[in-house]
């Protein structure tokens, strides 16, 4: 099965969304759940008006959705605090809040300490059942 990558970005005022290897293929929101929303009805919408839709959209495919570092802190942010995330990731809350304000660019090694201790919490709390 096909993987199609979207990558989301925050702009001054919105959500950018766009398909990374598709041309013509966007979208925008206030929301991170709109920008996908929306690039979904963009994949509709240009089947519909251009009668065919690119090879990689054809049949099955998966969507994996890449964010840049400082929108994921800021969208993640409604849900995690800064401490929590350094409880998570290992990286304090200073240098976290340089990142999402976008003041600091992460080095590569510190996106993959975020993206391994978000994905090893989420793994962790797939195996929790609540009886």
């Amino acid at each position: 099965m096909k993987t199609v990558i979207i990558k989301i970005e925050k702009g001054t005022d919105q959500y950018g969304a766009w398909a990374e290897d598709i041309p013509g293929i966007y979208g925008a929101g206030d929301t991170v759940n709109e920008a996908k929303e929306n690039i979904l009805e963009a994949i509709a919408l240009y089947e519909k008006y251009n009668g065919e839709l690119p090879k990689d959209l054809k049949g099955n495919y998966n969507i994996k959705w890449e964010f840049d570092t400082a929108s994921f802190l800021e969208y993640i942010s409604v849900v995690f605090t800064k401490s929590g995330l350094e409880k998570i990731t290992g990286i304090n809350q200073k240098q976290l809040g340089h990142y999402s304000s976008g003041l600091k660019k992460p080095r590569k090694e510190q996106i993959r300490k975020i993206d391994s201790g978000i994905h090893n919490f989420v793994e962790d709390l797939r195996q929790i059942h609540l009886i």
